[in-house]
C-alpha cells in the first residue's frame, strides 16, 4: 500500500487504534471525537481502519518487549545464520533461538506472540463493522477480502512460530470471555485456508500503482499453497476451507493459475528482487512496503516508522564506508551456507563477505565474516532522513514468483521439469532433473535468506531438521570466538516450535498448556 496514504491514516489512528488495550488508556477521556462507538460509519473511515490492519504488516517489534523482525528471527533459527550481535550479551535472547535454548520467558517470542495478536484483533474488528457501514458493496467485498487474507497471514505466522494457539474469529468483548483456551492446530490451519479461499473470490487480479502493496489474488492463492505445504510437511494432513477440501490437486491448480495468468514472472537480472528498481516488480507476488516515511527518530516506539529492521539488524558494523554503514552484525551467516552456495551466480546477491567492505568492520558476536546482502545496511537503502538506523528503505519480500514455480513443481506438477528449469535458467544455469531433493535444494539456492529456510526444513520431518540444524566444528576462515559459540545441538522435544510466553500462560489462568519440550 501506498507509503503515503499508510503515514496520514497512521498518524490519525494512533492513539484510538494501537493503545486501544492499555488499562491506562481506559481510564481516560477521548482526547478526539472519533472513538469505536462512532468512527465506522463512512467508507473513508472503513478504509481507514482498513490500512491500520495493513499497518502491523510492518511491525518488527513490540515496546518494552522486544525487537524480533521476522527475517532476523528466522534465520538465527535456521542453519544459515547465527545470533550475532556486538556481544555476547548484546546477542544473548538471539543466542537462545540459534541454540534451541528458549526460555519460556523470551521477549522474543513474546514480541512476536503480541504482534499477531495486534494484527488479528484488528481484523477481527474490521470484519465485525464493515457490514454496518455506508459503503459500496464492491469496496465492502474487497476491503473484506483483504482483512481476511491480513487475519490469515497472522496467525499463519504465529501457529507455525507457536503451534498451540487460541484461535479468534471476533474481538473479545468483555471479561468472561478473556480466558481463552488453546485450539487445536488443525483448527487454526482450516481457518487460514477458509479465510484465504473467501478472500481470493474477491481480490483484485492486478492494483493501480499508487496502490502497490495491496492484496490481490494471486497472493492470496500463494500464501494458501505455503501454508498448505507446510501443514501437510508437518501433520501429513489435508486442509478442510468449510467443505472444500484443499489437497495438493487443489492447491496446485491455484499455482497453476497464478502461473499461466497473473502476469508475475521472473526478473531478468536476479538482484532486481533485493534493489530499489525491483520494489512491487514483476516478480514480487506479496511485499510489504517499509521505507522512510515518515521520518522516524523515536527509539521508544520504533514501531511507529516503517524502517526495515531486519535490514538494520542484519548489515555490517562498519563506520567510514560509502557503501555499508552502521549495521548491527545480527544473523551473520554462517559458513555451511556460505559453501553450498559456493560456485552459484547468486552467491555475490545473497552473501556479502568481508573482504568487500570498505571502511572501518568492527568484528561482532560469533563474528564470521559473511552478512545477508539481501537485507543490509547497503547505501541504496539509506533513508533520506530521521534517525540514520531506524529508516531502513528495503521492502519486505514475502513470496516471490520463482517460490511460486518452485512451490508448483514441488506439487508435481506436470511443468515441473520447466518450472525448476525456468528458476535455474534465470541465472545462468544448467538443467538438473525434477526431484524432491533437487528441487529443495533450489530453493535454498534461490531464497535463502529470506525467512524461509527453517519452515522447509521442519516440514521435511524431524530427523531431517535435526541432522541440518545440529552441527559441530563448521568454521570458515574468519571465524571470531571459540569453537563452542558456533556449536548448535537441535532439540527435536520442542518439535521446532517455540515456548507459549510464559507472561500469557499466567494471564490465562491455567487455560493454557506449555509446549512440548520447555
Amino acid at each position: 500500500m501506498n507509503k503515503t496514504i499508510i503515514i496520514t491514516i497512521k498518524l490519525l489512528l494512533l492513539l484510538f487504534f494501537i493503545n486501544g488495550c492499555s488499562e491506562d488508556f481506559l481510564d481516560l477521556q477521548p482526547l478526539d471525537q472519533e472513538v469505536t462507538s462512532n468512527f465506522y460509519q463512512t467508507e473513508e473511515q472503513a478504509f481507514q481502519a482498513l490500512v491500520a490492519v495493513y499497518d502491523v504488516l510492518t511491525y518488527q517489534s513490540t515496546p518494552g518487549v522486544s525487537w524480533a523482525p521476522f527475517i532476523t528471527v528466522a534465520d538465527a533459527l535456521s542453519d544459515d545464520a547465527f545470533a550475532g550481535g556486538s556481544d555476547a550479551n548484546d546477542g544473548f535472547q538471539f543466542d537462545q533461538l540459534n541454540n534451541f535454548t528458549i526460555p519460556t520467558t523470551s521477549p522474543i517470542a513474546h514480541a512476536i506472540w503480541i504482534k499477531n495478536y495486534v494484527g488479528v484483533y484488528r481484523a477481527n474488528l474490521f470484519l465485525e463493522r464493515i457490514d454496518g457501514i455506508d459503503a459500496s458493496q464492491s469496496f465492502k467485498d474487497r476491503a473484506i477480502a483483504e482483512a481476511k487474507f491480513m487475519r490469515a497471514y497472522f496467525y499463519l505466522e504465529q501457529v507455525r512460530f507457536f503451534e498451540n494457539i487460541p484461535l479468534l474469529t471476533k474481538t473479545i468483548s468483555g471479561p468472561s470471555e478473556y480466558q481463552q483456551e488453546q485450539n487445536a492446530p488443525h483448527e487454526v490451519y482450516n481457518q487460514i485456508a477458509l479465510d484465504l479461499v473467501e478472500a481470493i473470490k474477491d481480490l483484485p487480479e492486478s492494483v493501480p500503482q499508487p496502490e502497490k502493496g495491496r492484496i490481490t489474488k494471486w497472493a492470496a492463492k500463494a500464501l494458501l499453497a505455503r501454508t498448505y505445504l507446510f501443514y501437510n510437511g508437518v501433520y501429513g494432513e489435508e486442509l478442510y476451507a468449510g467443505d472444500i477440501t484443499v489437497d495438493r490437486a487443489y492447491v496446485l491448480g491455484e499455482l497453476e493459475g497464478l502461473i499461466a495468468n497473473s502476469g508475475h514472472d521472473l526478473f531478468e537480472d536476479y538482484s532486481h528482487n533485493f534493489s530499489l528498481v525491483g520494489e512491487f516488480g514483476v516478480e514480487s507476488v506479496f511485499e510489504i512496503s517499509m521505507g522512510d516515511t515518515p521520518e522516524w527518530w523515536d527509539w521508544g516506539y520504533v514501531r511507529g516508522g516503517h524502517g526495515n529492521l531486519a535490514a538494520q539488524m542484519q548489515g555490517p558494523r562498519v563506520a567510514g564506508s560509502n557503501n555499508w554503514n552502521r549495521g548491527w552484525s545480527f544473523a551473520p551467516v554462517s559458513h555451511k551456507l556460505a559453501e553450498f552456495l559456493r560456485g552459484d551466480p547468486r552467491f555475490e546477491y545473497t552473501i556479502l563477505t568481508e573482504e568487500e567492505i570498505d571502511g572501518t568492520l568492527t568484528k561482532g558476536y560469533q563474528h564470521t565474516g559473511y552478512f545477508s546482502r539481501k537485507y543490509s545496511s547497503d547505501a541504496e537503502h539509506w533513508g533520506s532522513g530521521g534517525q540514520f538506523e531506524l529508516n531502513r528503505t528495503a521492502n519486505k519480500r514475502v513470496i516471490r514468483f520463482s517460490d511460486v514455480l518452485l512451490m508448483a513443481a514441488e506439487l508435481d506438477s506436470p511443468n515441473k521439469q520447466a518450472y525448476l528449469d525456468r528458476v535455474r535458467d534465470r541465472v545462468g544455469l544448467p538443467s538438473v532433473p525434477a526431484t524432491t531433493e533437487n528441487i529443495f535444494r533450489e530453493r535454498r539456492l534461490e531464497l535463502s535468506l529470506e525467512g524461509i529456510r527453517y519452515f522447509d526444513l521442519l516440514r521435511r520431518g524431524l530427523d531431517y531438521a535435526n541432522q541440518e540444524l545440529t552441527h559441530s566444528g563448521i568454521r570458515g576462515p574468519n571465524y571470531e570466538g571459540d569453537q563452542v559459540i558456533f556449536d548448535v545441538t537441535f532439540d527435536p522435544a520442542t518439535k521446532g516450535f517455540m515456548p507459549v510466553p510464559q507472561t500469557e500462560i499466567d494471564l490465562s489462568a491455567g487455560a493454557f498448556v506449555q509446549n512440548a519440550g520447555y
